[in-house]
């Protein structure tokens, strides 16, 4: 870029030359109208506006960039929540699984799993005669059954609470959740096969359901458990096709590679 005192000079020089021109054509007299010093400090000015709308011009450059970066901040910090929020999703989904297992584990441990193995619809004569009051909503019912679930862990007792919810509120927006949460408590407790035809109730009736997602990947772990990697495989690459980005899209990956490192 050139220097002011170069942009003078040359100022000077157009100008001079065009003094050598104009003397040719015009009278002696209109020199002394437009000394050179006049000239000058015409450039002059000129270079001072033009510096002056750079400096406007860069300014307005820097204030936008400056923009960009606290946007580009701002979205780093959003997307960084919530993958904070997504992972804490998983560890939450994982601590519960978890929890079930050691749950089934110690049931194992001293002989008190189930190992019949009924009609997922099917209910106990005890259970068949046990009705909710007239007093009780679908509402309330579904809540009685999660508490049992996720507040008192009394896991057997909630297996026929969410069967009685079923039978009594069919056509409930919770019924899906009802049907997956039964698939949960039975996996937990070894009873693949039944919990598996809770599992496909939920995957084949209720395309909508946000337990959906997790119902196919429940499906495939159960694959898994049964030895039927082929499936499994299928199932857990279904997750991830159909929910991209979900929880259960990332525990599917994760078993994945596991399987894969197995191979």
């Amino acid at each position: 870029m050139k220097s002011i005192k170069q942009v003078v000079y040359l100022g000077l020089l157009m100008a001079g030359t065009g003094a050598i021109a104009a003397s040719s054509a015009a009278p002696v007299s209109d020199l002394s109208s437009s000394p050179p010093t006049d000239r000058l400090a015409t450039v002059e000015r000129l270079i001072r506006q033009s510096s002056q709308r750079q400096l406007q011009s860069q300014q307005q450059m820097d204030a936008l960039l400056e923009e960009v970066n606290l946007l580009r901040g701002e979205t780093e910090l959003h997307s960084h929540k919530l993958e904070q929020l997504v992972e804490r999703q998983r560890e939450l989904y994982q601590e519960l699984e978890d929890r079930f297992s050691k749950y089934a584990a110690s049931l194992s441990e001293q002989g008190s799993i189930a190992t019949s193995i009924t009609s997922p619809l099917s209910v106990a004569p005890k259970e068949a005669v046990i009705a909710y009051s007239d007093d009780v909503d679908e509402n309330e019912a579904y809540d009685n059954a999660m508490n049992k679930v996720l507040k008192e862990r009394r896991y057997d007792e909630a297996i026929p609470e969410f069967k009685r919810f079923i039978k009594t509120f069919p056509d409930s927006e919770y019924a899906p959740n009802a049907y997956y949460w039964l698939g949960q408590l039975l996996f937990n407790k070894g009873n693949y096969r039944q919990s598996k035809t809770y599992f496909e109730r939920v995957v084949n009736f209720y395309p909508d359901s946000n337990k959906r997602s997790d119902a196919v990947f429940k499906l495939g772990s159960i694959a898994l458990k049964t030895n039927n990697t082929v499936d499994a495989k299928n199932l857990f690459e279904r997750v991830i096709s159909e929910y991209p980005g979900t929880t259960s899209a990332k525990l599917a990956t994760s078993r994945l590679q596991s399987m894969a490192k197995s191979e």
